[in-house]
């Protein structure tokens, strides 16, 4: 049995240039055939054990034993560890369990996440999982490897930390297919590790200019980048973005990023850039709350994230990030609570609260990408209110729009990917809180603040279908969880890129059949 399953021969494998932090390296083939230190097998609530052709009937019935005697049923994202039997050259096996439905790729996604926090505390290094047999395994094992990644990040700009690559051989019945998918995949992994790395750098290093840079250096991948300063957005009339910055040192900027993968009509992502938040003369109340303002420009990062997703894998699509720039800061030339701001649309906007100053730097976001780019749609992300968080807390992103397309869409993507949306009220009375006695609008309310700060966004979006998502508390994750370690999630971008090339690509898809 173990000459015949495990003989040390030439493995056939799949190599990948975008890597996590460890540098985990995946391997796709028929069979596996050299020992390893872990084997990995699923096993759904049926009792079907996927790879069992694989086994000897002696070892089944002692995984079966063992199974029994823990309780281990096959309930989905249930984990055993096991002692392997003597006849397999591996020192422990773990069993998967897969539920009794059909996983969606988020829960995929989950259970490779799972698995890799629990080799974290072994010394594992070849990982032996086998897949042959489940039907769509060739997807399962692409978006399983997807997990593993997504959860092996780490973030070590500022320690030194000591990284143990591990080595994953998958057993598929078809590698090639296995290999495709999980480059593709890989390709959004690129840019949420960008989102991730932007997020989690300090607001020292990442200030408007910074992330100007590392915008630029996604022309490499045929990415067009133009960078707005100070003189041009004067031109420009854009008074909200410039005001919002004028408190700091740093100018404001507007990056705009085009991954122009087709010659249709672009779609315009729009992601709120205020690379430090201190909230302004209405200071943030708290160092607890303070602290985590570096991840005040998540909302640009899921979107450069996104543009770079689509620009790795060659997407066939047009899509364009606006990623308007500012440090919020305290200083004499600062923002005055009362003063009056005029907007690139023309609409004078009085400033009745300056730790409202995400939903000003984007109402110029998204009047430039829908004046001087006239997309077929956009969707705008951001970190945008605490009333967000109150409602919906940290598993669900808030989403507003009030067009039925976008919304099944977005709502579909995210639920697919296991980043999951929730439809908040996009109404006109909300909007009627923001009537002003001296300027054309002002920025805040009285009530419901994720959807009035919506639908003072929604004055800028014209006639062009817009959603909005609102990701407060889901950029950051302050214990980790199966899918990132502590930390800036890249939140969005696997959303934002599973509607992009499910739906974008094919206008006319029918949601049911996606």
């Amino acid at each position: 049995m173990r000459s015949q399953l495990f003989a040390p021969v030439f493995l056939a494998a799949a190599w990948f240039s975008t890597l996590p932090a460890q540098a985990e390296s995946y391997h796709f083939t028929p069979s596996l055939q050299q020992s390893f230190t872990t084997i990995v097998i699923f096993q759904n609530q049926q009792g079907t054990l996927y790879g069992s052709d694989t086994l000897s009937a002696k070892t089944l019935t002692q995984l079966a034993r063992a199974a029994n005697a823990a309780e281990f049923r096959g309930k989905q994202g249930q984990l055993l560890e096991l002692l392997a039997p003597n006849d397999i050259s591996a020192d422990r096996i773990i069993l998967v369990g897969l539920g009794d439905k059909k996983l969606t790729s988020g829960e995929v996604n989950e259970l490779g996440g799972a698995l890799a926090q629990r080799l974290a505390e072994l010394p594992s290094q070849d990982i032996g999982i086998l897949v042959e047999s489940m039907p769509e395994g060739e997807h399962f094992a692409a978006q399983f490897a997807h997990g593993i990644e997504l959860q092996s990040y780490r973030f070590t700009r500022y320690r030194d930390v000591e990284l143990k690559p591990k080595h994953y051989h998958f057993a598929i019945d078809d590698a090639a297919i296995a290999s495709r998918y999980h480059s593709q995949l890989q390709a959004v992994e690129s840019g949420v590790f960008l989102a991730r790395d932007m997020t989690n750098a300090t607001a020292g290093d990442m200030y408007p200019g910074s992330f100007a840079t590392e915008a630029q250096k996604l022309r490499k991948l045929g990415v067009k980048v133009e960078i707005l300063d100070r003189r041009k957005l004067q031109a420009l009339n854009m008074g909200a973005l410039l005001g919002v910055g004028q408190g700091s040192e740093r100018e404001p900027l507007l990056v705009v990023a085009q991954w122009q993968g087709s010659d249709d009509a672009p779609i315009a992502l729009v992601g709120k850039g205020i690379t430090f938040d201190s909230g302004g003369y209405n200071i943030k109340a708290t160092g607890t709350t303070i602290v985590r303002m570096k991840s005040d420009m998540a909302g640009a990062a899921t979107v450069l994230g996104t543009i770079k997703a689509m620009a790795v894998q060659q997407a066939p699509i047009n899509v364009v990030g606006v990623m308007p720039l500012a440090e919020n800061m305290v200083s004499d030339r600062a923002l005055r609570p009362g003063d009056v701001v005029m907007t690139a649309e023309g609409k004078s906007v009085e400033v009745t609260n300056t730790d409202a100053e995400g939903r000003l730097i984007l109402a110029d976001g998204l009047w430039y990408a829908r004046t001087i780019y006239q997309p077929q749609m956009m969707v705008d992300v951001a970190t945008l209110t605490g009333s967000k968080v109150r409602a919906l807390g940290y598993e669900y992103t808030g989403l507003f729009s009030d067009h039925p397309q976008l919304i099944e869409q977005l709502s579909y993507s995210g639920q697919e990917v296991g980043e999951k949306l929730w439809r908040l009220p996009l109404d006109k009375v909300y909007a009627d809180e923001l009537k002003s006695d001296i300027a054309d609008m002002k920025n805040t309310g009285r009530t419901a603040g994720a959807s009035v700060a919506a639908m003072f966004l929604h004055t800028f979006v014209g006639e062009t279908p817009w959603a909005h998502l609102d990701i407060a508390g889901n950029a950051l994750t302050s214990t980790g969880n199966q899918l990132a370690p502590i930390g800036a999630t890249g939140h969005g971008v696997r959303l934002l890129s599973h509607w992009l090339t499910e739906f974008q690509t094919y206008p006319q898809a029918d949601t049911a059949a996606r």
